[in-house]
């Protein structure tokens, strides 16, 4: 096989699906892992395809067509540096790196500069649509070096989501700002998410709607002004079964959630920025400490909260996966296929 046009690093869920999108588009693609099953589980799912796997990371280097293009996709913070540290005996002055995680801009600044000094153009790119998006089409938020975009945009205007208005991807500017912007739009989406929560929490304790019941209401408002990806998995959510045979499975996800840094880093830019966000500290009440206060005790003595359909929002787009009430571990569930 001759050069690859481009590649990745890192073949988890967004990895490998990212990979699948851009051979599907034309480009070949080199694909390494740290770890070699991976590896081994991505070529045998991609025979007859642009894609060539590697356990060597000196090979995997070698095989990309020059200057490279390689996209990361690993787990923020130290894993980032350690890769980077890596791959840097291996690359050339012009070789452009991609960082496409939920990484802080702060530390997307700082490795711009120092690779910049040794000739190596270092990239952010948020990443949006999680599994489903990786794999058919994604929102992508580049930012970097301008040449380096240019060299980038071939590539991204065809794996990006389509739209009416055209792609979903746009060089959003120098540094650390692509990664800026997936901050602040991960921060958004978690204060819709919770406002959505609060609304099936309402109509489902105070109006006494019942899941089927609740599925029409999300498909009506998406119908509407209220149209979106969020309202139009929730209505999903609430049609799909448990496989253990329990019942609605949203009833048997703990409610709990968590998240994964995003949306406590768009808070601290606020506060820094001295900006108001109380949708995404408190989810938009009127009496911020009064009522943040009052809610905090009032969910504090009730049995149950609505966090079980937040993480059975998170898992339908992004397999970020939901715990259970009846037994331990963690489960993913195909949500498009049960609904």
């Amino acid at each position: 096989m001759s050069e690859m046009a481009i590649g990745m690093i890192g073949l988890g869920v967004m990895g490998r699906n990212l990979a699948l999108n851009m051979e599907e588009k034309g480009f070949s693609v080199a694909a390494w892992d740290a770890w070699p099953e991976p590896v081994d589980r991505f070529i045998a799912a991609a025979q007859g395809k642009q894609i060539q796997g590697f356990k060597d990371l000196e090979a995997f280097v070698k095989s990309i067509h020059r200057p490279r293009r390689i996209i990361l996709l690993v787990k923020a913070g130290e894993v980032v540096d350690k890769t980077i540290a890596a791959l840097r005996p291996f690359l050339e002055p012009g070789d452009l790196l991609v960082d496409g995680g939920n990484e802080y801009y702060l530390n997307t600044e700082r490795r711009t500069k120092e690779l910049a000094a040794v000739g190596i153009r270092y990239f952010g790119m948020g990443v949006s649509g999680g599994e489903l998006g990786a794999r058919n089409g994604p929102s992508l938020m580049p930012g970097g070096d301008k040449e380096g975009y240019q060299e980038l945009e071939p590539i991204l205007m065809k794996i990006a989501a389509p739209h009416a208005d055209g792609p979903c991807v746009t060089y959003i500017g120098p540094g650390g700002s692509g990664h800026y912007v997936k901050m602040i739009h991960n921060g958004i989406e978690y204060g819709d998410m919770q406002l959505i929560a609060e609304a099936y929490d309402v109509l489902k304790n105070l109006g006494g709607l019942s899941n089927a019941e609740l599925a029409d209401v999300f498909d009506a408002w998406n119908k509407v002004e209220l149209e979106s990806y969020l309202i139009e998995i929730t209505a999903k959510i609430f049609r799909t079964k448990d496989p253990e045979g329990k019942g609605d499975l949203v009833e048997m996800i703990v409610d709990a959630t968590a998240q994964k840094g995003t949306g406590k880093w768009t808070m601290q830019e606020a506060a820094e920025l001295g900006l108001a966000a109380p949708t995404i500290a408190t989810a938009g009440l009127p009496l911020l400490t009064t009522s943040a206060s009052l809610g905090y005790y009032d969910s504090s003595r009730r049995e149950r909260l609505p966090a079980n359909l937040t993480q059975a929002q998170r898992d339908f787009f992004g397999s970020h996966t939901y715990k259970r009430l009846d037994k331990e571990g963690d489960f993913h569930t195909d949500w498009s296929a049960s609904s």
